[in-house]
């Protein structure tokens, strides 16, 4: 792996912590308070803040997780370097776009 992608998803991973314990804090909050899912959905459609909270997060993950893929199949296989390329962008791009399907459930009035 490049120095560059080494540098690139210890970044998106360091980046996450905060918006990881966000998230639990969130979760704990909902399910302490009883909150069901009609009300937590109630409170975050057309939330700008959450929409922008998860859509950073979405991005994160799915930097982060297409290099680790890229990774494991670089340790794995005996995949060239161009394909490993294609397979960790088209990973990638699934995650981003599923991520971002999420958060317009979520988020959207």
């Amino acid at each position: 792996m490049t120095l560059r992608l080494y540098v690139l998803q210890r970044l998106s991973a360091a980046l996450m912590v905060p918006l990881i314990v966000g998230h639990l804090v969130v979760i704990f909050y909902a399910t302490a308070n009883g909150l069901s899912a009609a009300e937590i959905l109630g409170r975050t459609r057309g939330s700008f803040g959450w929409a922008l909270f998860y859509g950073v997060f979405v991005v994160l993950a799915a930097v982060h997780g297409a290099i680790g893929v890229r990774t494991v199949l670089h340790e794995w296989t005996t995949l060239r370097p161009a394909a490993l390329d294609v397979l960790m962008w088209g990973f990638g791009l699934l995650l981003a776009v599923l991520g971002a399907r999420a958060v317009i459930a979520v988020v959207m009035p």
